[in-house]
């Protein structure tokens, strides 16, 4: 019997395994999940044990657990794969939004439904499962491989940077394959090469020591919220050009094939606009919508505070008033650069009379690119094509992964996401789901992935 065979005939067992997995209340964000969240790493490494994998175990960080296991039988010869992926998992809050108890998961429609169900659990419990099939019908593996399994990815990895530079030994890898990634959509491949970095901070200025009287004191004394408003305006032109000096100097312009990459990928702006409920798109000019999405760097207001906040009207002058704000970059851009330079361009452009402080909030992540002719990309791209039909879109995601950074950064290698999840499956909202035809289709695409570099 093949590893194909082997998959068919054990489908049932494997979404009764992902349903156990998913009952597994692993929030990472909460302090009373913090046992659920050792318990979801304990079955994880029983789970790579009873596939065949060696060397499993869950190991402490400064926070939450990671789970190791390895098998490298495969020869010198062969190229070592890590294959990383995470088992904590988002909030369920609000309860009482889903169809069915977040953590009582259900098969319906051909989905299973549960938190954690799309992100990461099933994605991550495909490549156990690809490895299984291969080890239990021929007794090895084409290739070397390691797994790194993480409890902490939704709250930022803020413990992965020491573990991993203090266990290079156990993840050091000729290629790495994420499988916490998405499918552009169903029967639709996606290829992500590229994803933003991000830097949050926060500006506050002061004025006088506590609230007065506007009556009393307006005109007399310099207004922090009005002051404020200015000095956001002069971050941005009124065309959505950034105006802080340097913020664009690091920036990798796009190449004519980067665009028309971009330019392949079926865009709606009409249901784009109503996906928003914005009445019109808006942003850098010279760029479409999707490179600015995908590819342009972003300053955003988060959220601002200042003054009476109440019912009806309160005449004071604010002492005090804030912005919080994000910053999403794009290759090869710092983001501590970029705090510097907004620091730098507050202090240049600050009213009379206000005193200015900036502050770095958490949040923080250095931007991903794949390089053109990266060898795993296009082995995977090659597989895609072979499960799919068709070749995949080499797309970008707006949104940030701090440990894909951590890998390159401290192993040397670039990460391919290798997931086969789909962006409406409510990811990190009530009711979220996972296709089980896409769960299915990924263990034929992570055994035809170990295959072909096995071949290479």
């Amino acid at each position: 019997m093949g590893w194909q065979d082997y998959l068919d005939r054990e489908q049932e067992r494997f979404v009764a395994e992902l349903k156990d997995f998913v009952r597994i209340p692993s929030v990472s964000a909460k302090p009373e999940n913090i046992p659920d969240v050792m318990r979801a790493a304990e079955w994880v490494r029983d789970r790579l044990t009873a596939a065949g994998a060696e060397h499993a175990e869950v190991l402490p960080t400064a926070g939450h657990p990671v789970v190791c296991a390895d098998w490298l039988h495969a020869g010198a010869d062969k190229p070592t794969i890590l294959i990383y992926g995470h088992f904590d998992v988002q909030p369920a809050e609000p309860f009482e939004l889903w169809s069915s108890p977040p953590f009582e998961p259900e098969v319906r429609d051909g989905k299973l439904w549960g938190r954690g169900a799309s992100d990461d659990k099933g994605g991550m419990f495909i490549p156990i499962l690809a490895a299984e099939a291969m080890l239990k019908t021929s007794g090895r593996l084409p290739v070397n491989v390691r797994f790194f399994f993480e409890g902490q990815e939704e709250i930022g990895s803020p413990d992965l940077p020491p573990f991993v530079a203090a266990n290079t030994d156990r993840l050091t890898a000729d290629m790495i394959f994420s499988s916490d990634g998405l499918q552009w959509a169903p029967g639709m491949p996606q290829l992500v090469l590229g994803l933003k970095g991000l830097v949050s901070l926060e500006i506050i200025l002061r004025g006088p020591r506590g609230d007065q009287h506007s009556g009393l004191y307006g005109g007399g004394i310099a207004n922090p919220a009005m002051a404020l408003a200015q000095v956001l305006a002069s971050l941005k032109s009124t065309d959505g050009t950034i105006t802080v000096e340097g913020f664009y100097d690091d920036v990798i312009p796009l190449s004519d094939a980067d665009r028309a990459a971009i330019a392949r990928v079926p865009y709606d702006e009409a249901e784009f606009l109503a996906e928003t409920g914005a009445p019109a798109p808006f942003g850098e000019p010279g760029y479409t919508t999707r490179e600015r999405l995908w590819a342009r760097p972003t300053l955003d207001v988060n959220g601002l505070t200042s003054g009476w906040q109440g019912a009806g009207t309160k005449t004071v002058h604010p002492a005090e008033a804030r912005a919080k704000i994000t910053c999403r970059l794009v290759a090869a851009q710092s983001p501590e650069k970029i705090f510097e330079a907004i620091r730098a361009h507050v202090e240049a452009h600050l009213p009379p009379g206000v005193t200015a402080e900036v502050a770095r909030l958490p949040g923080r992540a250095d931007p991903f690119l794949v390089p053109a002719g990266h060898n795993a990309s296009a082995t995977a791209a090659a597989v895609l094509e072979e499960v799919y039909g068709t070749a995949p879109f080499q797309t970008r995601v707006g949104g940030s992964i701090p440990v894909m950074t951590t890998l390159l950064d401290t192993l040397g290698v670039h990460a391919v996401m290798f997931g086969f999840s789909h962006g409406d499956e409510n990811l990190h909202a009530p009711d979220e789901f996972f296709r089980l035809d896409a769960f299915r289709t990924g263990q034929t695409a992570y055994c035809r992935l170990m295959e072909r570099l096995g071949s290479g």
